[in-house]
């Protein structure tokens, strides 16, 4: 991002989710479905999704934020609330951090996507992760539209501003493409390379003009504070 205005941006991937885990089993068991009782947005933390949070709480002591959006999700709020505690940083709650949706897909465990829906997952393949669009559901490029608009008001509302997101792991990812001007291919490879840790902590901070890289999947600070560091993906899978 060129002419940037804000000092330093940071995104946190929310805590491990009770969602985390159960979408963990069902692929480790080779199961087709996902039973998760709650819709997507009412998804709470687990037990080790909580004392992540705390540890990412222990990090902004030292990296205090101005303001925090967080996305509405109920596990990217939680993991705000823990780790925000009493600082007094202003909390605002933005929708277009929401999660990726995935329609028809939502639910089904890579096995589940190949057995019942195989034509979306031919489409896929076809179109790639950037641009398929599941029925109902919504691509990469569609999570960046909201996320482009989102930014451009972070800039202009918060000027010299240090300014932590709160919300999922694609969100990590796409951030990362924005401020770093990446191209389709080199997020992809990225992608590839990358399961975005949950409370793990990206940042980049302002020099000549524009934002730099300067953490990315930082999980030390789960270490530090004896919290167990997992890496599960989104809730729902898609087909490869």
């Amino acid at each position: 991002m060129r002419d940037e205005r804000l000092r330093w941006l940071a995104v946190v991937r929310h805590g491990q989710s009770t969602g985390n885990v159960i979408a963990e089993h069902a692929e480790r068991d080779g199961l087709e479905t996902i039973d998760i009782p709650e819709r997507d947005a009412d998804v709470p933390l687990s037990d080790t999704g909580r004392d992540q949070a705390a540890a990412v709480g222990q990090w902004l002591t030292e990296n205090t934020p101005d303001v925090a959006i967080v996305s509405p999700y109920l596990r990217a709020r939680q993991t705000a609330e823990i780790a925000l505690g009493d600082t007094g940083v202003p909390v605002l709650v933005d929708e277009r951090l929401r999660d990726r949706e995935l329609g028809v897909l939502d639910l089904l465990t890579g096995r589940g996507v190949q057995a019942r829906l195989p034509h979306e997952a031919a489409r896929r393949r076809r179109h790639g992760k950037f641009y398929y669009r599941p029925p109902g559901g919504e691509s990469w490029a569609d999570v960046l539209l909201r996320l482009r608009a989102l930014l451009r008001e972070v800039r202009e509302d918060h000027p010299d501003g240090r300014v932590v997101l709160f919300a999922h792991d694609a969100t990590v990812l796409m951030v990362r493409y924005l401020a770093e001007n990446l191209s389709e291919a080199e997020l992809m490879a990225v992608a590839a390379g990358t399961a975005v840790a949950n409370c793990s902590v990206s940042t980049w901070r302002r020099a000549g003009g524009m934002l730099v890289p300067d953490l990315f999947n930082h999980v030390e600070h789960l270490h530090h504070e004896g919290a167990t560091p997992t890496r599960q993906e989104n809730v729902n899978a898609e087909p490869s």
